[in-house]
């Protein structure tokens, strides 16, 4: 098989290659790890979500071949998601520097958000993903107590809410209570503002999905990139995510399409036995 995983003998144990991988960065320890999973066949739900909550990482990406290329589904430690950026990153980088992919683009089938592109173009990864505009709203209650930080604006899309400061500082210096920002209604929180070095920058706080702060949200961009091309009139952007490990995205506003590039790096490669 393709990822030849092992059934010895009845009893024995199935081998699941793994990979963990730093996107939207250059060197280890920075960007957002992901774990990748190579699978011949799905599991049962139960396992695939013991499995991301044994790795412990914001996103674990499962890949099962099917005729166009791959079916991919993310999950936290504690769900399933929609949408994950950089664990489609993340998974087309181990297709295409480790599992010798012989094309320069690659299709994910996702359950929720469509097929999803993936194409190598030098050093960079460059996704396409559906844009998630998101429109004007009145701060939900317990939203401006929780960040504890007054907003410019509040925007609201499908799963998160796009919160909007006035400079890159501001953005830095927010100190979410965690415990009150997961009882707001919705996937995330992006916080962002322009940037001093960048277009803009962001960060993204989860803790209804276990993540209290995202390092690197690709999805996010999806939200972000139909903000700001407008308001900063350019349709190809240079983004900073200003988390604690950080990441650099290249973006493009490509109207009910985004283009988010960037690049990744292997941290770890094992074998998971079940």
């Amino acid at each position: 098989s393709r990822f030849q995983n092992q059934f010895a003998a009845a009893g024995a144990a199935m081998r699941i290659p793994l990979y963990q991988v730093d996107a939207f960065a250059s060197e280890v320890f920075s960007g957002n790890p992901a774990a990748v999973c190579l699978l011949d066949e799905w599991l049962d739900d139960a396992r695939l979500q013991s499995i991301a909550a044994e790795n412990n990482l914001s996103e674990t990406g499962f890949l099962v071949p099917n005729a166009e290329g791959f079916d991919l589904r993310w999950f936290t430690p504690v769900s399933e998601v929609a949408l994950c950026g950089h664990g489609t990153l993340a998974s087309a980088f181990v297709l295409f520097e480790h599992r010798k992919w012989p094309e320069e683009t690659v299709r994910f089938q996702t359950r929720r958000s469509g097929q999803l592109v993936v194409t190598k173009r030098g050093d960079l990864l460059e996704m396409n993903f559906p844009a998630r505009p998101a429109v004007k709203a009145s701060p939900p209650a317990g939203l401006i107590g929780a960040l504890g930080v007054g907003p410019k604006e509040v925007h609201t899309s499908a799963e998160d809410l796009l919160v909007v400061l006035e400079t890159e500082r501001d953005v830095r210096e927010v100190r979410p209570d965690f415990a009150s920002l997961g009882g707001i209604e919705c996937r995330g929180i992006i916080v962002t503002a322009r940037g001093d070095r960048s277009d803009f920058v962001s960060r993204f706080f989860a803790p209804r999905l276990g993540i209290p702060e995202d390092p690197v949200t690709g999805s996010a961009h999806c939200v972000l990139i139909p903000y700001w091309a407008p308001l900063l009139k350019k349709r190809v952007l240079h983004a900073m995510q200003i988390s604690a490990r950080g990441g650099e995205l290249f973006c493009e506003d490509r109207g009910d399409r985004v283009g988010i590039a960037g690049r990744a790096v292997l941290y770890l490669e094992g074998t998971i036995f079940l």
